[in-house]
């Protein structure tokens, strides 16, 4: 195990550097992983699009993104959690929810992280002999668990988001109040202003939880009831488009 946290570690130091160059054989079947509590284990699909095998490492961790397989405790177990993937061959992932002595709200949303790192194998023949870089590639997608019997649902969770506006000396930015037990991801938010649309940062608001959101290039107030547009991504990794105004 210490062998592969090490390699992680330094795989992780490259990357920052070299992420540009890097590029994963092994696809993730998603973007994000929903983890219906009364299912009690939900499967990830993994393709190794590459000519080579690859070695698979997964593990699940509460956010830190500096974490590794020997430091995380979470509810959940993994198998495999290190196999070998053929080129062109599929692996199933499977997560199961063990309790434990870990009690989880059930009445709104956890988020978690699934990690999968992807270690090539090492060079071999001709190319054993000469000098080369090799990336360990790590992916890290939101694992959500969601209990039974939440009010409302996911999809029609965004529509009851409430938008505010206020104006300091960072400029204008928006509070995003969301009432709902589900955790609502904004990848795009434009705000008009006197016939003029201005973008604003983007982020995830956790259940029963605020946001504040830049709005850029933007330092007169904004009215109540002025227009808003803003997409978010389903519990299928797609963009849903929504329109509201400010209060």
């Amino acid at each position: 195990m210490k062998f592969f946290v090490r390699t992680f570690c330094a795989a992780l130091a490259v990357l920052c550097l070299n992420i540009g160059n890097a590029h994963a054989s092994v696809v993730i079947g998603g973007t994000r992983v929903v983890f219906p509590a009364a299912q009690g284990e939900v499967t990830v699909r993994l393709t190794n699009q590459g000519k080579k095998p690859a070695l698979m490492e997964a593990w699940i961790d509460t956010g830190d993104a500096r974490s590794t397989p020997d430091s995380v405790h979470t509810p959940f177990l993994i198998t495999p959690p290190l196999f070998r993937m053929d080129a062109g061959k599929d692996q199933s992932l499977r997560i199961v929810f063990v309790p434990g002595d870990t009690r989880l709200p059930t009445d709104r949303e956890s988020l978690f992280w699934l990690n999968v790192l992807e270690i090539p194998p090492k060079p071999t023949g001709e190319a054993a002999h000469q000098n080369t870089l090799q990336f360990a590639i790590r992916s890290r997608l939101k694992l959500f668990y969601r209990p039974a019997n939440l009010p409302g649902s996911s999809l029609k969770a965004p529509d009851k988001l409430r938008f505010a506006a206020s104006t300091g000396d960072a400029g204008v930015v928006i509070d995003v109040t969301n009432p709902t037990p589900y955790y609502i991801t904004i990848s795009q938010l434009v705000l008009s202003v006197d016939g003029r649309d201005y973008t604003a940062t983007t982020g995830m608001v956790a259940p029963r939880d605020h946001l504040v959101l830049k709005v850029k290039d933007l330092h007169q107030a904004a009215a109540s009831g002025s227009p808003i547009r803003f997409t978010t991504i389903n519990d299928f990794g797609g963009g849903n488009d929504h329109q509201t105004t400010l209060q």
